[in-house]
C-alpha cells in the first residue's frame, strides 16, 4: 500500500535520484542538470514554479515516486495544469502508486481550478502510453516539440 502527499523540501534529495533513474529509463542519463540546490529555490523559494506529490510505501517509508507539476497558460483554454514527470522507480512499477499519483494530479488540477492537465509521453514507452489510455486521454499527434537551451539563446542574444 501506498501514501500519497504533498512534497516537502526533504524529499528532494531522493526526487532528483528518481529524476536520473527516469533520465536512464527514457535513454538520456547525460542531460539532467538540474541540482537539490535549484529544486529548493524552484519550488521552496520566493517564487515556486513547481509542485509535487510524492508515494511512500507504507511498510519501508520509501518515497517510491513522484508527480512533478506546474501551472500554464493556454491561450485556447486558460490555465492548465502541466504533468512534468510522473515516476515510479522501476521495482514498485505496476502495483498501483502511478494510479495513486496520477489521480492525486488529476485531483489538484480541479482544485485549483484549471480547465484540465496537460502532459507528453515518448511515443515509444508503449507502458505509460497503455496507462494514460485507461484515463481515455487524447494523445495528440503532429505537435512537434521545441527547445532552445540557455548556452544557445545567450549565443543567439549575442549575435543580434
Amino acid at each position: 500500500m501506498y501514501i500519497i502527499r504533498e512534497g516537502k523540501i526533504e524529499d528532494l534529495p531522493r526526487i532528483l535520484e528518481l529524476i536520473k533513474e527516469l533520465a536512464i529509463y527514457e535513454k538520456a542519463p547525460n542531460e539532467v542538470i538540474n541540482t537539490v540546490e535549484q529544486m529548493q529555490e524552484d519550488g521552496f523559494g520566493n517564487n515556486p514554479v513547481f509542485g509535487f506529490f510524492v508515494a511512500i510505501n507504507d511498510q519501508t517509508q520509501e518515497i517510491i515516486g513522484t508527480s512533478i507539476y506546474y501551472y500554464r497558460y493556454s491561450t485556447w483554454k486558460g490555465k492548465r495544469l502541466y504533468l512534468e514527470d510522473l515516476i515510479v522507480t522501476e521495482s514498485e512499477r505496476g502495483n498501483g502508486a502511478g494510479k495513486l499519483l496520477f489521480d492525486r494530479t488529476l485531483q489538484k488540477t480541479l482544485e485549483d481550478n484549471c480547465s484540465g492537465m496537460t502532459w507528453q509521453v515518448l511515443d515509444w514507452n508503449t507502458p505509460a502510453i497503455n496507462f494514460y489510455n485507461k484515463y481515455g486521454a487524447d494523445l495528440d499527434e503532429g505537435w512537434i516539440n521545441c527547445n532552445l537551451q540557455a548556452h544557445q539563446i545567450r549565443t543567439i542574444l549575442q549575435m543580434q
